[in-house]
């Protein structure tokens, strides 16, 4: 989709970045959730007390409910993985947001974006898997009759490349076609406030993106943390 007027490139030609803007939108604006999230970071933690008011007390209820639903899906051996799927989760959730306010581009509407975070999902959950079993971790990919095994390996082999994919185009797709249904009803009739049910919808609909998107990462390194049968 088309973005007339994106105000991180306009910023970027005033200091001679234009054309590196108008190419890697989607980095551009990755950067500026990064920064953001950082700098809301730093504020939250700035000052902590034992018993926390304001942001403090709105991010400790959050990264705790997070968890505690993170540990009924995995276990308590998932517990430590928890930063990577809150970060995955809060992120992807941000750049999802962020196509929603006009001038802002969604980097998760690039499929750049979201294959990189399947890529590390898909790398963190095997190298996870090789480090608690060892060369034992094999053993997920042969099945349970050792006369099968050969075919059973390929099978594994496609299914767990396709969870690449898997991820990547079911984030891609619902960002883009979610963005394309908004620039149509601004285009048609955008004076009339008609985007504004559809943005509203499209706040609820890029949580649960960003929602599914973590909890297909905490199943796929739960499984790898499981014992082969």
């Amino acid at each position: 989709m088309e973005h007339p007027y994106l105000f991180l490139t306009k910023l970027f030609e005033l200091l001679g970045l234009g054309h590196f803007a108008e190419q890697y939108p989607h980095v551009v604006y990755s950067w500026l959730i990064i920064l953001f999230l950082i700098v809301v970071v730093k504020l939250t933690v700035k000052g902590l007390k034992m018993i926390p008011t304001g942001g403090q007390n709105f991010f400790e209820v959050l990264i705790k409910g997070l968890e505690d639903f993170q540990v009924s899906i995995m276990g308590e051996h998932g517990r430590p993985f928890f930063p990577l799927v809150a970060t995955l989760l809060i992120y992807i959730l941000c750049m999802n947001w962020i196509g929603l306010i006009p001038g802002m581009f969604a980097p998760t509407a690039n499929i750049n974006t979201p294959l990189a975070c399947a890529i590390v999902v898909f790398i963190v959950t095997h190298a996870i898997g090789i480090k608690v079993h060892g060369f034992k971790y094999a053993k997920h990919f042969m099945g349970p009759v050792w006369w099968l095994a050969p075919l059973v390996f390929m099978i594994e082999i496609i299914g767990h490349f396709a969870r690449v994919l898997s991820l990547t185009f079911r984030l891609f797709g619902n960002i883009v076609g979610e963005e394309l249904v908004i620039g149509i009803c601004l285009l048609l009739a955008g004076f009339y406030l008609a985007p504004l049910p559809m943005m509203i919808l499209g706040i609820f609909t890029s949580f649960v993106q960003a929602f599914i998107f973590s909890l297909l990462s905490m199943m796929y390194i739960a499984g790898s943390l499981e014992e082969a049968h």
